[in-house]
């Protein structure tokens, strides 16, 4: 993924749950989890991306996420900043049935560098 001379972006992706998936019917919510299952393969399978982990706060956050918090976090190490727009992208092109995902998600990348514990 990198060179000895370039270190990886350490990427969180923050996911937020917007008002369209809380509109729709119970029967419409599968689908979508459907997209994020799609969206989240996607994204293990860009070159130049590893997943670190992942942490859901939806058993004691509610209703929708416009910042922080947010509903979910993707922490990756990254490559590039191109991986990095290539992974957002996969919001914008994961079908869900008519629509694409980011009708009912949305995701913000806050990009840094691993932090290191001098010993």
């Amino acid at each position: 993924m990198s060179t000895p001379d370039k270190k990886p972006l350490r990427v969180l992706f923050c996911v937020g749950v917007t008002q369209t998936f809380f509109d729709l019917p119970a029967s419409g919510i599968a689908q979508v989890w459907g997209g994020v299952g799609a969206m989240l393969k996607g994204m293990n399978t860009l070159p130049g991306l590893t997943i670190l982990g992942t942490m859901d706060d939806d058993q004691i956050m509610v209703g929708t996420s416009q910042s922080f918090p947010w509903t979910c976090y993707i922490l990756a190490d990254v490559d590039s900043i191109e991986t990095v727009t290539a992974a957002c992208n996969l919001f914008r092109v994961t079908e869900v049935g008519e629509y694409r995902l980011w009708r009912y998600l949305r995701v913000e990348a806050r990009v840094g560098r691993e932090l290191v514990v001098p010993v």
